[in-house]
């Protein structure tokens, strides 16, 4: 029996109109998905998505009349979760942060399990991040060492919101679902996301590495990471957590794809203490690191699109 189910049928997404949830959608409903989204603002999103994406106004920190929409799904694609950069962190957007995440995971599985057996999707991927993982420090500075989806979470602020949001989405292999979790890296795309941010002081002739510039960064092509949700919906195989990255490099070597692809110097590092004073305690998440490899899509036969930096890097910024 193959372990890829028909690429037909109707597919559930949350935070559908963000950096990754446009664009996925958009590749469900190339293929023959019917897409219903869950969203604050139904009409927004229909108009963000197209007419032919069925959109239900959704608030999923509150159980309520939404959850009818997710009987008869083959899927979920949860994405939602307040944005980690957004804004400075203050005690309510710490609580924000996680409550839209974990909270809403929480909901969405015991919504999932009052319907009856035979309407429940049969698979729930959810999301994470690389954050779920330790900083990779030792004496010397930093640690070389791989990171795969065999270690343990950090005690860091991010990583006890991923360890507990991740828990609330296993949780629904109790209601009989498939569940796998996408630890995403730093995702590269065109219009929006992380490279958006980094490159503004490029452009002004002011970039360069973060802090010495030697924390590792996780990354992956929004192209890949997009195929990769797709790849979950369809397999049976991808279940628990997977490290979606492409590869990690160290931040000096990403500035200076930057620099290239842009036609800017790359010479003019952050210091740590400019970092930290501008971003708070989120410079704690831009001055470190760590090397995560993607082990579990490695032993699935995942194919990349993008898996030099330079050329990935150029391509979002063409």
């Amino acid at each position: 029996m193959s372990s890829v189910s028909s690429v037909s049928g109707k597919v559930v997404v949350t935070g559908a109109t963000g950096f990754l949830g446009r664009p996925l959608v958009a590749a469900l409903t190339a293929r023959g998905d019917a897409v219903t989204v869950l969203s604050r603002d139904a009409a927004r999103a229909r108009a963000a998505l197209g007419e032919g994406v069925e959109a239900v106004t959704a608030d999923l920190e509150t159980p309520g009349a939404w959850s009818a929409a997710l009987a008869g799904a083959r899927a979920i694609v949860h994405l939602a979760g307040e944005s980690v950069a957004g804004a400075r962190w203050s005690a309510r957007q710490k609580q924000r942060i996680r409550d839209s995440r974990v909270e809403a995971t929480r909901t969405l599985v015991e919504e999932l399990g009052k319907l009856p057996a035979a309407e429940r999707p049969r698979a729930l991927i959810s999301t994470s991040g690389t954050d779920y993982y330790p900083f990779a420090i030792d004496k010397a500075g930093f640690d070389d060492d791989e990171v795969t989806e065999a270690d343990a979470p950090a005690e860091t602020f991010l990583g006890r919101v991923c360890r507990d949001w991740e828990r609330e989405a296993f949780a629904a292999q109790g209601h009989g679902l498939r569940v796998a979790v996408l630890r995403v890296g730093i995702v590269l795309g065109r219009g929006g996301g992380a490279l958006d941010r980094m490159t503004t002081p490029f452009k002004l002739f002011a970039g360069g590495r973060i802090g010495n510039g030697r924390q590792w960064v996780s990354w992956i092509h929004r192209d890949d990471v997009v195929a990769a949700y797709v790849a979950a919906v369809d397999d049976e195989r991808y279940t628990g957590p997977i490290n979606a990255v492409a590869a990690s490099v160290r931040n000096a070597d990403l500035a200076r794809a930057i620099g290239a692809a842009l036609h800017r110097p790359a010479w003019l590092p952050v210091p740590r203490f400019a970092v930290r004073a501008a971003a708070g305690e989120l410079a704690e998440y831009l001055l470190e690191g760590r090397r995560v490899v993607p082990a579990r899509l490695r032993e699935l036969g995942f194919s990349w699109r993008h898996t030099d930096l330079e050329a990935a890097v150029r391509d979002c910024l063409a």
